[in-house]
Parts: C-alpha cells; structure tokens; sequence
C-alpha cells in the first residue's frame, strides 16, 4: 500500500492529556473514589537486622475508627506460588507478615487499618513491638560479596602489562532514590475472590501477575488500574510489599482499602540504584589506541534477591579494543532490594568509563573527541555484530559545533571570571534499543473516531500523546479524533514502562493495529460498489483528515462515515501485536549521545555551578519533538543531581536511612538547570522496529554525570572518582 501521509508523527504537539492533568482531573492511584474505602498504614521495622519477639497492639485497636491491626501473628497465610512472568523474582522474596524475620530497617512489620487516615497514622504509632536485634550487614566495602559475573575477549591482564601508558582507577558512586513526586499508593478491593487495585505502577500486567501469584489466584481473577502515575524513574517497575499489604487488608476487613506511603517509607523498601565501587585499569599506545580494560566492580543487592543490572555492556562495546575482563560482583546486605533507576547500569559504568578516557586524554595532550575518535569501533566486538545505526562521530562534531568547544582550553585552571574557575568537559554516553512483545487494540467508529487501548503506563514522558500520534496517522485522522486509553490489565498486553522499550514496542503494536483497521476501511471501500473507490487498487489509496482517496487524485474518495453508514456498520475493529524477530539477533542495538557540559567552580568555597548542558543524541525517529525535549531536559537534571547532590546515607549500625526525605536527601531545583539544550540527529532505525525509533528516556541521563566531572577537572585540576561531587573534595 501507499505511505499513509504523516501529519501527527514528527509534530511538535501538547499533551493531549494535558488539560486534565493541570485542571485537577487525572486521577493519580490514591485519588480513586472508591466506595467505602478505609485507610491504612503501615508499621515499619525500627531495627535493621533480626526477629520481630512481641507486638503490642492494643492501646491501637482501642482507637476509635480503628478496624484491625494485621501481623505476622493474624495475617493469614499467604500460598506465594511461582510468579513466572511477574515483575518480581521468583524463590526468596518478602513475604510480608508470614514470618517473625526482619531482614531489613523498615520492613513492614504491621499494618492499621482504620476509618480515617489520622486514626490509622495514630494508631500506628502505638503499637508497640519487640525485637531481638542482630548487627546489620550495610557497608559495601565490608561484606562478603556472590561469586562474580565474568566476561573476558583477548588477554587483557597481558595486553596492560605491555601496554605503553597505563591507568588504574578506582570509582565510587553513591546510592541514590528515585524520588517520584507522586508517593507510592494502593487501593485495593475484593469482590468474592476477585481483586482490584488501583496502584502506581509502570507495569499493570507484571503487578496482575505478581497479586495473582501471591494470593494464588489465576491472572484473570486480579485486574490492575493506573491511569496516571506522577513519576516513576524505575521505583514503580515492580510489586512491593505495601501492595501486597494494602490486598491483604482488604481481604482480612472486607473493606476497600487504601494505603499511601509517606516520603520516609518511599526511602525504606521501594528500589533503589545500588551503590558501586568500581574499579577500571585502562590501556593503550602512545596514540591513544585503546589496547586493554579490566573491569572490576562490586555492587549492593539484598540479603534475600539477587539484584543486577546491564552495568557491563558499555564496557564491552563502546570503544574498540581487543582485550577485556570484567568482574561483576553483587554485595548480599541487609537492605531492601534495589531496582532500576533512569538509565540502569549505563549510567553507572558510563561515569567511570567516560571520566577514565577524559583522564587518558589528558595524559596523552590528546582532545577528549579525537581519542574517542580514535576508538572508533567498525562493529560490536562484543557480540560481532554490525550497529543498526551508529552516528556517534556526527553526534561529536554537531555537538562541539553547537558547543563551542574549539574555545575550551585543555589546560586546567586556566579560565577564570572573579572567584569562579571555569571548566568545559564532554563525555559520550550509550544505551541498549529495548524492545519486547506487545498488544495493542484499535476501534474505528461510524461517527469518525477511533479508540485505541493497551495495557501501557504513562509515568510523565507522553505515551498518551505520542501513542495517539502513531495512531492517527496511521488510521488517517486527525489527533483529536483518536482516543488512546492505556493503565488497565484488561486491556492487550504490553511489557514494562522502563528501559525505554514502550515507543518501539507499544508504539510498533499500534501501529500495526491501526494499520489493520485502515486496511480493513479500504477493503471495505474497493469491494462495494456504490463506492468512489469500488476497483481502485488498494495499494492507489490513502487516507487524510478520515477521508479515503486516490493518492494522486485526491477528489476520488470518500469519509469513513460515509462507508460505514452505507455498509451498515457501527465500528471496524483490529488487534495488533509487535515482537522483535525470533532468532539470533542480526545487528546490535543501541542510541547514543554526547553530552557537553559547562560549570563554575568558586575557587575558595569548592562550590560547583552548572551554567550550561548540551546534548545531542543519535535517537533514531522522534514522534514527538516537545516530548522528547521534554525528556532530555529531565533526563539532564537527574544527571545534574548523581553528579552533585544525590547521595542516600546510611547509619551502619542499624541500617537506618538518615536522609530519608527532601530537606536532606537534596535533589536539583531550578536555580540550579540555567540553560539545557537538546539536538537529535535526524534519522530512524528501522532495524530495530516498525517505527524507526531507539528510545530516549533512559539515554538522556547518561552522560551527563561524567560530563559534569570532567568539566570540573578542567575548571580545577581536581580529579573526581566519587559521586556525589561535594566541595570537601574541591577544597
């Protein structure tokens, strides 16, 4: 068939679900009106490591308004089946309130459930538990770590004994919390063996399947409803213990409950990005040729699940070189079990992988660019590979064009204005092209508009506004006809709202969904005979504004309505599906950045002021340009924040979390983003999906850390190895 004209795709649109959100109208979990709710709140451990030995709860159920105080001595027991295709991991999970066991400060150990939220806070503080106390384990550098993920090509503990110039670094990040402004929140409802929730999440089906699983259930009996969700950035991927507790009381009171975590307990069991100590040995020739790396890094997980990220392909495929070891170790701690975090694993090895080549650079009175030039590789040689796309030499040139980096001067501390010591670093930044099978819904109507729906979340980046792009203009009508529903286990499946597979997997299955319906209208149309277009050869038509026509003769043709009221129809309906192909994979997929960065150091304070980012990305097709902006500009604050401010502390004796709210864990505010500016290179990658997209939200945030770093370095001589970057270590 012809090309459908793309009117929407490309365009740079609002929100389409924008006016409910700044009119108070889009219903976020714990807004749910549901019909008789009661409230809940949660009890946390208050010791790190140990056996819960009495709970008190009486002077709580005393209150007024007070229904039930659930623990592990009355909660009913919970069958915990194989969860195969939820979003938690199956074997030691928490299983909240089935055992005396404290594995972690904050662990839910009750929960009061009352008839006002301030009877159930109140109540809450006074039950009274008592503990059998062991010393935590929460110190990285001091615990016994797993046996270790390797990977190796070549020989590189020879190829760094005999290469020319050598460096042996050692990296440490901090761990850092996602931070949502929308608290985690759960309604849950019974009906008979039916459960609904309505729950933050950025996966309604791996959350359906997780309830379905711990309350052994079969998945159809659980249905999960999360419309909007007010920020993500990974903590919602997966079923938490205060879902599972918010079912539990709903079933125990035959009430419709609903629990919301304060900022605190955001802190105390709902993911985190682990902490690393990362050590990088580095070689090359006097050129700057790249002969050897050896990876050696340790990273927190829990004492009850093993918990890893893609922290080792950048370092496999990123630059060319022909020798590599890595060693991946995960630290058992009595903590709560980290999660992805915007950008996973990438980030953390793009900031130690992309601070080293800085430092190389310097060493070598090479540019950053022209060693990373240098590095160029041909294909993946991690894998052998051809790239689907790789426009990384572009992203450099546009970028130091834009930038202005022919102004920087490599010598360090050699720019000042007053007080302030100037600096300009770079980094280049990599993340994998997710994508994974997914469902998708479509609904013609006789009046003209279009339904589309899937199981996909929408945490903030647009899914509802470029969804509905992808859908008009494959249907040929305009935006605000089509209605893209999304947020509910009934409708088609999707995959996880993270690693920025949803624009290449749900977007691809709308499409095809959409595509199907357009087909089916002109099917419709050439075999009826009273139609303008009875005969024409299908692939001769299009369709434009809900009109069907003749490509090249745009007075043949005729509206949707008008076929449909003819042939008596009241809708045309499709289901489309994506997956990847089946198979070995033929090309490696990635998108790629490179982020310029400028900062002011004040010379006698050590304090580090960002004046201004620049990244330019090889993304492949952006839907949606003032969403994509939108996210690059997020994507930058959260890389300004690892790189200065975010830093979750630990007390080590009991494992508490001292930091647990916004006063002192300190995010980025507006005062500190001056000026963000994002380019995207023009082009698609149809490689990797019906769409020709890559992904962007999670590539926006790499980059930016190392960047920063590497800009201090310029502005002051000071090499930086730790995040967050404190002016202790300025000074």
């Amino acid at each position: 068939m012809s090309p459908q004209p793309q009117a929407a795709v490309g365009a740079p649109l609002s929100r389409v679900d924008g006016r409910l959100k700044v009119t108070g109208k889009a219903l976020y979990a714990a807004e749910h009106d549901v019909d008789g709710s009661v409230h809940a709140v949660i009890v946390d451990a208050a010791i790190g490591l140990g056996r819960i030995m009495s709970i008190n709860s009486s002077a709580a159920e005393a209150l007024p308004g007070v229904l039930k105080v659930i623990h592990h001595r009355n909660a009913p027991k919970l069958p915990y089946r194989d969860n195969s295709g939820s979003n938690n991991p199956p074997g030691r999970r928490l299983r909240v309130f089935q055992d005396d066991r404290v594995l972690f400060h904050g662990q839910p150990v009750a929960v009061v459930v009352a008839t006002t939220l301030e009877a159930a806070q109140h109540g809450a503080s006074l039950v009274k538990v008592g503990y059998d106390a062991e010393q935590p384990s929460t110190d990285l550098t001091e615990a016994e770590p797993d046996e270790p993920t390797n990977y190796a090509r070549g020989d590189a503990e020879a190829a760094l004994r005999s290469a020319a110039v050598r460096l042996d670094l050692t990296y440490r990040t901090a761990r850092n919390h996602h931070n949502p402004m929308e608290p985690h929140a759960t309604i849950a409802r019974w009906n008979g063996d039916r459960l609904t929730v309505w729950d933050k999440t950025q996966w309604v089906v791996g959350t359906q399947t997780e309830l379905a699983a711990v309350f052994g259930l079969e998945t159809d009996a659980v249905r999960v409803i999360s419309p909007f969700v007010g920020g993500g950035f990974g903590t919602a991927l997966r079923c938490w213990p205060h879902v599972i507790v918010a079912a539990l009381a709903a079933r125990v009171t035959k009430r419709p409950v609903k629990l919301v975590l304060s900022r605190q307990q955001m802190y105390l069991g709902t993911g985190f990005r682990p902490s690393y100590e990362y050590r990088l040995r580095l070689g090359s020739d006097r050129r700057g040729r790249l002969t050897a790396a050896a990876h050696e890094l340790d990273a927190e997980t829990s004492s009850y699940e093993k918990f890893t990220e893609s922290i080792l392909a950048a370092g496999q495929m990123l630059y060319s070189m022909p020798n590599v070891t890595q060693r991946y170790r995960t630290v058992p701690l009595d903590l709560p079990t980290p999660l992805y975090m915007r950008g996973p694993g990438f980030q953390t090895a793009s900031f130690v992988i992309e601070s080293a080549m800085d430092e190389l650079a310097h060493k070598l009175g090479v540019d950053p660019i022209e060693l990373r030039r240098r590095n160029e590789p041909n294909e993946d040689e991690s894998s052998g590979l051809p790239f689907s796309t790789r426009r990384l030499r572009e992203c450099y040139t546009v970028g130091a064009r834009e930038f202005g980096w022919h102004r920087r001067d490599p010598e360090p501390r050699s720019t000042r204005e007053g007080d302030w010591l100037i600096g300009r670093g770079m980094a280049a930044g990599v993340y994998d092209t997710a994508r994974m099978p997914a469902q998708a819904r479509a609904r013609l109507d006789a009046d003209g508009t279009a339904l589309v729906e899937a199981a996909a979340t929408d945490m903030g980046p647009g899914t509802y506004t470029s969804q509905t792009q992808v859908a008009a203009d494959a249907l040929g009508l305009t935006v605000r006809t089509v209605t893209f529903r999304l947020g509910d286990s009934l409708y088609p499946p999707t995959p996880p709202h993270g690693g920025s597979m949803t624009m290449a997997s749900v977007g691809s299955a709308t499409l095809d969904a959409c595509n199907r319906v357009r087909r089916q209208a002109i099917q419709l149309a050439v075999g009826d005979r009273e139609s303008p277009l009875y005969g024409v050869p299908t692939a001769d038509i299009v369709v434009r504004g809900g009109r069907l026509h003749v490509k090249n003769n745009p007075a043949l043709g005729e509206t949707y309505q008008r076929l449909l009221a003819r042939n008596d129809r009241t809708h045309l309906e499709a289901d489309g599906s994506f997956a990847p192909p089946s198979g070995p994979e033929r090309h490696s997929f990635y998108g790629y950045n490179a982020t310029f960065a400028e900062v002011a150091v004040d010379a006698t304070l050590g304090l580090v002021r960002i004046r201004r980012v620049l990244g330019v990305y090889d993304a492949g097709r952006i839907i949606s340009p003032k969403l994509a902006d939108s996210q690059a500009l997020g994507g930058m604050v959260g890389g300004i924040g690892t790189a200065l401010l975010e830093h979750t502390l630990t007390d080590h004796r009991d494992g508490r979390i001292v930091n647990a709210n916004l006063a002192d864990y300190l995010v980025p505010v507006n005062a500190d983003i001056p000026d963000l500016k994002a380019i995207y290179l023009d082009g698609e990658d149809r490689e990797a999906d019906p769409l020709g997209v890559k992904g962007l939200g999670e590539l926006v945030m790499i980059g930016v850390a190392p960047a920063i770093a590497n800009a201090v370095f310029n502005a002051t001589g000071r090499r930086i190895r730790e995040l967050p970057i404190t002016a202790e270590a300025l000074l």
